[in-house]
């Protein structure tokens, strides 16, 4: 008996996929746990309409992503902080820093888990700062701190 399953079933398969299971086991364990149901024409295409609008969704957010990141690749996130006699800061600069300033100067919201430091940021300078956007989609933030 075909069946379309309606939750991850171990052993069997994941949710939304179309396999074909004993009349037994269909019946009396994944029907009444409603873990599966029956496998029709209209349940099918359910699954099919389904699927294709995830693809899209996917699609449509791979593309805004791309699209911040060639945005982000223009700016140059400037950050004002305070130092000591050495020239180096009283703290450091963090990722929440960085995601806070642009939101507020260019209205992009990132969340700072996405933005990697390959060091903290102690001194005044430049900086590169990737940003991971989407899977398979960075960008590079220029992040130039001073006094």
């Amino acid at each position: 008996m075909k069946v379309i399953l309606l939750a991850d079933v171990k052993g069997q398969g994941k949710k939304n996929d179309v396999i074909n299971v004993s009349d037994g086991y269909a019946k009396n364990f994944l029907i009444p746990r409603g873990l599966a149901k029956i496998a029709d024409a209209q349940a099918l295409n359910d699954v099919k309409v389904r699927e294709e609008a995830r693809l899209y969704r996917i699609a449509t957010e791979k593309k805004e992503a791309e699209a911040l990141a060639a945005r982000l690749k223009e700016i140059t996130v400037v950050i004002k902080a305070s130092s000591g006699g050495d020239g180096r800061l009283y703290g450091s600069v963090t990722a929440k820093d960085i995601s806070e300033r642009l939101a507020a100067d260019f209205g992009i919201e990132i969340d700072k888990r996405k933005l990697t430091l390959p060091e903290p940021i102690k001194a005044f300078g430049t900086y590169p700062v990737e940003a991971k956007l989407y899977s398979e989609v960075n960008a590079t933030i220029t992040v130039s701190v001073r006094e």
